[in-house]
């Protein structure tokens, strides 16, 4: 082996190692952007799973002849489909999972507010708090896609 046939094998070792630490880097980089894709998804789809709850319990206040949960029991059925469908794109890292997460904080916020009107009812209380956490995470989405 000559010494140029060594400076090679050095240069390529080199780069080998080079290219590993930004391929490393870039892993990391991809853990994080996945993780913050799979946490949002994570807490609409409980939000999802909170609101329709909600909707069976507003159903049955209805039932009952409770006409005033006529809007939580709308509120909650449409935001339980906007998480779902938000939690749908933003897991498969769809490029209008922006615009859904847009669209799944006006539909939680005003479902936590119909249900905050029944604060003593703890199925109500916990849709509003799941709706106002799923609009949190929703907006850390947003702003996570604008970078």
């Amino acid at each position: 082996m000559n010494r140029r046939e060594v400076l090679a094998g050095i240069g390529a070792g080199a780069a080998v190692l080079a290219g590993v630490g930004t391929a490393a880097a870039d892993d990391k980089k991809g853990d994080e952007h996945h993780e913050h894709f799979a946490a949002c998804a994570k807490v609409c789809a409980a939000c999802m799973l909170e609101c329709d709850m909600c909707f069976h319990h507003c159903a049955e206040l209805l039932a009952a002849g409770k006409k005033e949960h006529a809007a939580t029991l709308h509120a909650s059925v449409d935001c339980a489909e906007c998480c779902k469908t938000a939690a749908a794109l933003v897991a498969r890292h769809s490029p209008f999972a922006a615009h859904a997460c847009e669209c799944c904080v006006k539909c939680t916020e005003a479902c936590a507010a119909a249900c905050e009107k029944f604060p003593d009812d703890k199925h109500m209380a916990a849709c509003a708090k799941a709706c106002r956490d799923c609009a949190k995470a929703c907006k850390e989405m947003i702003q996570h896609l604008k970078h």
